[in-house]
C-alpha cells in the first residue's frame, strides 16, 4: 500500500464513507475496503465502480453512526415537543406570525386560483371519450391555378367550409368512423304559446352529433336529429321556453313559419369550444336548400370526424392531394386538425366559437410562479428578521446541550407549521374567491377536483416541501449562532448570507416591476383597441336585429322609410351584417391589370344598401357610392375597399373603377372604392372586402344613425314605432360600438385577471419589504441610537435606513426592464394593431414600485428614527 504509483479509490466515495460510518468500526471497515480495492486494481477489474458499490451497500443501520444520545431519545416525545415549542413561538410572536401567514396565504390562494383557471383552459374538449380520435376539416380556398400538391400554412386555412366535403371524405377514407357537420349559427324567432323571443345561436346539425361528442341527452341519440322538422334544445333554452313543463314532443314555431318538434334536451359542458342553444335536423335544411349540399364553393358548414383506433392521421394527410383529385374540385384543398388544438392552438380562421390564447396561459402561469416566489421570499426574510431576537434562545439551547441538527429540525417544524396554517387559510380564501374569479373571467370554473384524494395529497406534499424550502435558510442561519458571543453581548449579524438577502430583495423588486409593466401594457392595449380609429363611425348607430324574418324582409323598404322619417334618426340602412359581425366570403372575379383576364379571389362580403356607407360615415376614396339615381346599381355594380383593390393588383383605387366583375352570379362594373376600415377586431389587419348591393331577402339588420344623445328617450320612441310597424317580431336592438367591442371581451377579461393577481403579487412583495425593514432597523438599532444622540435628524435617519433598498431597487431595474419588454412584446404580437412599449411605461412602473416600497418601509423606518435612543443603548 506504500506504492506511490498505486491507483487511489474515488476520493468522494471515501469521504462519504468516513462521514456516515460509526467511528467505533470505521477504521476496520475502511481497511477492508482499501484492501479489496487494491486487490481488484491488481486484477484489472473495475475497482473504482466496485468501491463505490461497496460504500453504498454499507450505508445501512448498524454501520451508520448514531446521533449522540439517540439511544435514549423518545422520538415521539421529541417531535411532540418540537410542535409544542413551535406553536408557542408562533403565538408569542403574533405580528411576525401574522405577516408570515398572511403573505404566504395570499400567495398560495393566488397560485391555486390561477391554477383553477389554467386547468379549465387546458381541459377544453377533454370530456370526450374519443378526444384523441376527433379531428376537424380545415379549408383552403385559392385560385384555380394553384397546385393541389402544395401545402399551405394553417393560418391561411379556415374552419368554416362547404357541405359536400364531409360525405366525400367519409366515402374516400375507410379510417373515418363518423362525419359530423353543423351549419354556422343563425338567429331565429321562437314561439311557444304566449312565449316569444329571438335566439341567435341555433344551428342545423347532422344526426350523429351524439356519436361524435359526449353531450348529455334526454332523448334517443340515434334518432332525435334524423327526421325533418326535428329540434333538440339546450337545457337552458328548455327552462326559458317551457319552464317546469316537459318539452319532449312539444312544437316550437320557428320564424312564424316552420313548426319544429322537440325530440331531445341536451347539455354541452362549459369547457367545450363549441356550444349551441339548439340544433335542428340537417334534413330540414336539405329540404329547402338542397342545392348547397352539392356546392363546393358555398361556405356555411363545420365538419368534425372521428377515426378508428388503428388509423394514422399522418397517412390520411398524405392522401389529401389524391382526395382533391378524386373529388374533381379546383382552387380548393383541405387539412386536418386534431380536437386537442381547436381551443388553444389553432391558427385557422373563422372559428365556430371563442378560442383561448396560449400566450395568456403562459403569462398567468408566470404570475402564479411569481406570486409564490415572492411569498416564499417574504417567509424567509421575515424569519431571518427574527434572528436577532432569537439569538439568546439559540445560545441557551446550545449551552444546555442541544445539537445543531435538533435546532434545525425545531426551526423547520415551525416553518412547516406556519406553511400548513397559511395553506389552510389559502384554501379558505380560494373557496371564498372562487365565485369572484368566475365573475371576473365570465366562465364556470369547476373546483371539485381540488378535494379529490390525489389533489389533497399533492397539496399536503407541496406544503411540506414549501415549508422545508422556505424554512431551510432561516433554520441553518439561526442554528449557526455562537453561544459564547451571544451570551457575552458581543453578538452581531455576520456578513454571511447578506448577498442572499440582497438578491432576494432584488428579485422581489424585479418581479414587481415586471408585473406592473405587464399590467400597464395590457391596460394601454385594451384602451387602444377601444379608442383606435376604425375607419368608420359606430357611435350613435343603433342596430335592430330582425334575424332574417321573411315578413320583415318582405316589407323592409317600408320599415326603413318609417324609421328614416323619425325625428331622432339621421339615416337608416338595411344590411346583411354590421361591422364586427359574422360575414361570408365570396368568389369574386376582376380582370388582371396586366393580362385583362378575370382573376378570382375570395374577399369578405357585406351585403348593403345605398345608405350603409353614409350611415357609418365611411370615406369614398375613388368612384361613387350606390345610388337610387342609378337603377342598375342593384344588379350590376360593386363597391369594394382599398385592400380588395390591392388584392386584385390595383394599388391605386382610381385604376379599378369601371373594371368588370363577376360575383355570385352577378356581373357588372366596379363603381366605387371605400377607404379601409376595421370591420373585424384589431387582432387582424384590414382584409379585402366587397360591399355588395343587397336584395331585401339578404338583409337581417337595420342600422339607425341617431341625432340625439338622449338614448333612453330615443330607444323608447323607436321601440314603440317598431311595435307599430312590425308587431309580429320583438324589438331586439343594440349599439354598434358596444357590439363591436364585444370582440375584445376575452382580452378585457384577461386584463382584469392579470391586473388583480399582479396587485396581489405587489401586496405580498410589500409584506416582504416590511419584513426586511424590520430586520434592518433591528440590526442597526444601536447605530440609530448613537446617531440620534449625536444630533442626526429624523429625515436623515429615515434616508439612511432607506438608501440601501433604493440601491437594490436600481439593480432590479437593470434586470426587469429588458425581461418585461421582451415578454410583453411577444404578447402584443397577437394584435395587428398595437401600442408601442415606450420609456414612459417603465418609468411609471418603476415610480409606482419605488413609491409603494418607500411607503411600506416608512412605517418602520420612521418609528425607528423617532424611538428613544435610551432604549437601544441600554446595556443588556
Amino acid at each position: 500500500m506504500s506504492n506511490k504509483n498505486m491507483k487511489a479509490p474515488p476520493h468522494w466515495a471515501l469521504r462519504f464513507f468516513r462521514w456516515f460510518c460509526d467511528p467505533l468500526c470505521a477504521e476496520d471497515i475502511e481497511g477492508d475496503l482499501l484492501e479489496r480495492f487494491e486487490k481488484r486494481t491488481n486484477e484489472n477489474k473495475s475497482a473504482g465502480w466496485l468501491f463505490v458499490l461497496d460504500v453504498i451497500k454499507l450505508f445501512r443501520p448498524g454501520i451508520i453512526k448514531p446521533i449522540t444520545g439517540s439511544q435514549k431519545l423518545n422520538y415521539f416525545g421529541m417531535i411532540n415537543n418540537y410542535f409544542k415549542v413551535g406553536l408557542r413561538s408562533i403565538l408569542r410572536q403574533k405580528v411576525f406570525s401574522s405577516l408570515n401567514v398572511s403573505g404566504l396565504a395570499v400567495g398560495i390562494a393566488s397560485c391555486i386560483l390561477i391554477l383553477i383557471y389554467v386547468k379549465n383552459e387546458l381541459s377544453y374538449d377533454t370530456y370526450n371519450t374519443k378526444y384523441d380520435r376527433i379531428y376537424r376539416v380545415l379549408h383552403y380556398f385559392g385560385t384555380e391555378e394553384f397546385d393541389p400538391e402544395k401545402r399551405f400554412p394553417i393560418s391561411e386555412h379556415q374552419v368554416w367550409g362547404n357541405a359536400p366535403v364531409g360525405p366525400e371524405l367519409k366515402d374516400y377514407y375507410p379510417e373515418i368512423e363518423n362525419m359530423f357537420r353543423f351549419s354556422s349559427p343563425k338567429a331565429w324567432l321562437l314561439e311557444y304559446g304566449s312565449v316569444r323571443f329571438q335566439e341567435k345561436n341555433i344551428v342545423f346539425a347532422d344526426s350523429n352529433a351524439f356519436e361524435v361528442f359526449d353531450w348529455k341527452l334526454i332523448g334517443d341519440p340515434k334518432t332525435c336529429l334524423i327526421g325533418p322538422n326535428s329540434i333538440v334544445i339546450s337545457s337552458e333554452m328548455a327552462k326559458k321556453v317551457f319552464g317546469d313543463e316537459d318539452p319532449m314532443g312539444k312544437t316550437l314555431m320557428m320564424d312564424a313559419e316552420d313548426p319544429m318538434q322537440v325530440t331531445g334536451v341536451y347539455e354541452i359542458p362549459s369547457n367545450s369550444h363549441i356550444s349551441f342553444d339548439a340544433m335542428m335536423s340537417m334534413s330540414t335544411f336539405r329540404n329547402f336548400r338542397e342545392q348547397i349540399f352539392e356546392a363546393w364553393g358555398y361556405v356555411d358548414f363545420y365538419s368534425y370526424f372521428t377515426i378508428n383506433e388503428n388509423a394514422s392521421i399522418d397517412a390520411m394527410t398524405e392522401k389529401i392531394p389524391e382526395f382533391i383529385k378524386h373529388a374533381e374540385v379546383k382552387g380548393y384543398t383541405i387539412s386536418f386538425e386534431p380536437l386537442s388544438k381547436a381551443y388553444l392552438n389553432s391558427e385557422a380562421g373563422r372559428q365556430p366559437g371563442p378560442v383561448g390564447n396560449k400566450n395568456n396561459i403562459y403569462l398567468f402561469v408566470s404570475v402564479a410562479i411569481f406570486v409564490l416566489i415572492i411569498a416564499s421570499i417574504n417567509f424567509m426574510n421575515l424569519s431571518t428578521a427574527r434572528s436577532v431576537e432569537r439569538a439568546k434562545e439559540v445560545a441557551i439551547r446550545k449551552t444546555i446541550g442541544s445539537h445543531r441538527a435538533a435546532l434545525i429540525l425545531q426551526f423547520l417544524v415551525e416553518s412547516v407549521l406556519l406553511t400548513f396554517l397559511a395553506g389552510i387559510i389559502g384554501v379558505a380564501l380560494v373557496i371564498f374567491g372562487h365565485h369572484y374569479l368566475e365573475i371576473l373571467v365570465d366562465k364556470t370554473l369547476p373546483i371539485e377536483w381540488l378535494f379529490e384524494p390525489s389533489a389533497v395529497l399533492l397539496f399536503i406534499g407541496t406544503m411540506l416541501i414549501l415549508g422545508i424550502i422556505t424554512g431551510s435558510y432561516p433554520a441553518f442561519i439561526l442554528s449557526k449562532f455562537k453561544p459564547t458571543k451571544v451570551l457575552k453581548g458581543s453578538f452581531k449579524s455576520s456578513s454571511e448570507g447578506i448577498w442572499l438577502r440582497k438578491s432576494l430583495v432584488v428579485l422581489q423588486f424585479s418581479l414587481s416591476i415586471i408585473l406592473l409593466v405587464g399590467t400597464l401594457v395590457v391596460y394601454n392595449q385594451l384602451q387602444f383597441l377601444k379608442d383606435h380609429e376604425k375607419g368608420f363611425d359606430s357611435e350613435q348607430v343603433l342596430v335592430i336585429d330582425y334575424a332574417w324574418d321573411a315578413r320583415v324582409q318582405r316589407n323592409i323598404a317600408t320599415v326603413k322609410e318609417a324609421f328614416a322619417q323619425h325625428s331622432a334618426v339621421a339615416s337608416a340602412s338595411a344590411s346583411r351584417a354590421t361591422p364586427g359581425e359574422f360575414f361570408p366570403n365570396g368568389s369574386t372575379g376582376i380582370p388582371d391589370p396586366t393580362t385583362g383576364e378575370l382573376v378570382f379571389n375570395d374577399p369578405a362580403i357585406y351585403e348593403v344598401d345605398e345608405d350603409f356607407i353614409p350611415t357609418y360615415d365611411m370615406e369614398i376614396v375613388a368612384g361613387r357610392n350606390y345610388s337610387k339615381e342609378f337603377p342598375t346599381d342593384s344588379t350590376s355594380s360593386l363597391v369594394i375597399n382599398a385592400a380588395c383593390a390591392k388584392l386584385f393588383g390595383y394599388p391605386n383605387p382610381e385604376d379599378i373603377i369601371g373594371k368588370k366583375f363577376s360575383q355570385w352570379g352577378r356581373e357588372g362594373v366596379v363603381i366605387g372604392v371605400v377607404s379601409d376600415f376595421n370591420y373585424v377586431s384589431l387582432h387582424n389587419s384590414v382584409e379585402p372586402l366587397a360591399l355588395r348591393y343587397s336584395t331585401k331577402w339578404s338583409t337581417s339588420r337595420l342600422s339607425l344613425k341617431l341625432k340625439s344623445k338622449d338614448y333612453s328617450r330615443s330607444l323608447a320612441e323607436l321601440e314603440e314605432l317598431w311595435n307599430d310597424v312590425v308587431p309580429y317580431h320583438p324589438f331586439v336592438a343594440y349599439f354598434n360600438d358596444t357590439n363591436f367591442n364585444e370582440q375584445y371581451e376575452t382580452d378585457q377579461r384577461f386584463g382584469n385577471v392579470f391586473s388583480v393577481f399582479s396587485g396581489f403579487a405587489v401586496f405580498v412583495a410589500c409584506l416582504g419589504l416590511f419584513g426586511l425593514t424590520i430586520y434592518s432597523t433591528t440590526q442597526r438599532s444601536k447605530e440609530i441610537g448613537v446617531r440620534k444622540v449625536l444630533g442626526a435628524s429624523v429625515p436623515r435617519l429615515v434616508s439612511l435606513l432607506t438608501v440601501d433598498f433604493v440601491k437594490l431597487f436600481l439593480v432590479s431595474l437593470i434586470i426587469s426592464i429588458p425581461i418585461s419588454w421582451y415578454v410583453m412584446s411577444r404578447w402584443l404580437e397577437s394584435f395587428a394593431y398595437q401600442v408601442s412599449i415606450d420609456w414612459k411605461i417603465f418609468v411609471l412602473a418603476s415610480c409606482i414600485t419605488l413609491l409603494v416600497a418607500i411607503i411600506t418601509m416608512s412605517f418602520k423606518t420612521i418609528s425607528a428614527a423617532l424611538a428613544n435612543p435610551v432604549e437601544s443603548l441600554r446595556d443588556e
